[in-house]
């Protein structure tokens, strides 16, 4: 197969959504439709012992919240799909916001009772601003909540952006009978419960007596009024205004009960974008271009607990990835083979010879590689857009059982490696500082410490305000400033000069007193 026809194969995406949305579920879902699992796992559940296939983490199938991004690729009617399932948790947004950065398009998870959550809209800004195509599917029909047309009104005004139903419900919570498929023109039935989905009906009128038969004549009646007023009121589904990011399709249905699941699929790999244009800080990047590039996006350390091994999530963004070639590390400007690249599966890996723009590779690392390393064929490009936010929540770290204490250093070392946290060491007193956007994360890393470093630490209050990185040409003014500020001064692991404002009145008055100064709030700059 030549590399265009592999890339237009390709559809990569991730399932963002408010924690509890039923995202990693509806992840589930598409995994079982598409023949990579045979029985979905339950998020919450008792009576299956199944966890969900994308939380594979300890951690997260003890809580049953996704705490770390996971990918799963697999094969549908001729399409390979890359699916990366996000933590809803804002605690690890910026775990989310990064994944962002690695994909086409997105699904969008609304709860029907809740409607649009905060974190569903901090993550649709992200989208608008990458101009990233977004399908949105309403979930849990099959229990009571808001009015199909308010819940498209709230998204419109919530999310900012057009919408259009391709598929409309039937009723909801007890009575709900199923989708009816707008872009299909067929008619879903579901019995409540089933974990199989029962027949479709093509229906090439809404006005077909069958209908009435199907569902009752009162749902019938309701059903064509609803589609006649849709017609009128939201625009033809136009598929290029989706493609640009301004027009999102919505679907109905419940995850967790196979409703409107399927029919969410098939359209999404109809219309769904594959890889195109990937943003460098030198030129656009065509996928079709012969010389491979790609970056990292996320590292993730202790995937198999009992190999102790970090891997590498590199996008593909042009070209062919081989197994065993020479590839040039742009930041440390020397050439890398990779013997053993993976496709995944969540935990469960596969050695992969070749990987196309949209796939994602995972690549063992002993150290080598930081998140935003670009890798290419020889062309020296960088790619841009994976800045680490600065942390709002602050702890001293400290060992908890001096037996460990190289455990523990490597641990914190190989935790921060992967961007869940910020590491910052207090140049005045040497403490050892970490850094979160969440009060989850101290809970995570202090399991995974234990759990996956046999290391032991307790965290001490600090108070502070901000961590901002600082820089000045003027040479004389910045050494002034670290001498006044001295205990409010650290290093990143970058060996980069942090302040560390314990007030917003201390950044400000720093701010109006220092004006060759400049302070930055993304690690990026």
């Amino acid at each position: 197969m030549s590399l265009t026809s592999e890339i237009k194969r390709r559809r990569t995406f991730a399932v963002i959504s408010h924690p509890d949305a039923g995202k990693t579920t509806l992840t589930e879902k598409l995994l079982l439709f598409g023949g990579a699992i045979h029985v979905a796992g339950a998020v919450k559940s008792n009576k299956i012992k199944k966890t969900a296939t994308s939380d594979w983490m300890e951690i997260e199938k003890q809580r049953g919240i996704s705490v770390a991004t996971s990918v799963m690729g697999f094969d549908y009617e001729g399409k390979k799909i890359n699916i990366l399932d996000t933590p809803g948790h804002q605690d690890f947004a910026e775990d989310t916001f990064r994944t962002l950065t690695a994909v086409d398009s997105v699904i969008v998870v609304v709860d029907t009772a809740k409607g649009v959550e905060m974190q569903t809209r901090k993550l649709m800004e992200v989208c608008r601003m990458r101009k990233t195509p977004v399908i949105i599917f309403v979930n849990k029909m099959d229990r009571p909540g808001k009015h199909a047309f308010d819940l498209l009104e709230e998204l419109e005004e919530e999310l900012k952006i057009e919408v259009r139903p391709l598929s409309w419900p039937i009723n909801m919570g007890p009575d709900f009978k199923g989708v009816y498929n707008l872009y299909e023109q067929n008619l879903s039935l579901f019995a409540p419960g089933s974990q199989v989905v029962t027949d479709k009906k093509d229906i090439d009128d809404v006005s077909s007596p069958e209908i009435d038969t199907l569902v009752g004549e009162d749902n019938a009646a309701q059903l064509r009024e609803d589609i006649e007023l849709i017609e009128g009121v939201y625009p033809e589904f136009d598929i290029e205004e989706y493609r640009k990011g301004n027009l999102a399709p919505v679907f109905f249905g419940s995850a967790l009960n196979n409703f409107g699941v399927n029919e969410l699929l098939d359209c999404f790999i109809d219309i769904a974008p594959c890889p195109g244009v990937s943003k460098a800080e030198e030129r656009e990047v065509e996928a079709t271009e012969e010389g491979f590039s790609g970056f990292v996006f996320k590292i993730h350390a202790n995937m198999d607990p009992n190999h102790r091994n970090r891997l590498a999530f590199v996008k593909v963004c042009s070209g062919k990835f081989e197994r065993n070639t020479n590839y040039k590390h742009i930041r440390l400007n020397k050439q890398l083979k990779f013997s053993s690249p993976t496709a995944f599966m969540a935990q469960k890996k596969s050695i992969v010879d070749e990987a196309f723009p949209g796939d994602i590779v995972g690549i063992p690392d002993s150290g080598n590689f930081k998140i935003g390393d670009t890798l290419t064929s020889g062309e020296n490009i960088h790619f841009k857009g994976l800045p680490s936010f600065s942390p709002e929540l602050f702890r001293y770290v400290e060992n908890a059982d001096p037996m460990k204490a190289k455990q523990l250093a490597k641990g914190v070392d190989q935790l921060m490696d992967e961007g869940v946290a910020q590491l910052f060491t207090n140049t005045f007193n040497n403490r050892k500082i970490i850094g979160t956007v969440g009060q989850l994360q101290f809970e995570v890393i202090q399991y995974r410490l234990l759990h996956e470093y046999s290391a032991s630490c307790r965290f001490e209050p600090i108070n502070l305000y901000k961590a901002c990185w600082i820089k000045s040409d003027n040479k004389a003014e910045l050494e002034d400033f670290k001498k006044r500020k001295a205990q409010y001064m650290a290093v990143d692991k970058e060996g980069r000069d942090v302040f560390l404002a314990d007030s917003a009145f201390m950044l400000q008055m720093a701010q109006e007193n220092f004006k060759n100064l400049e302070f930055f709030f993304t690690s990026e700059f």
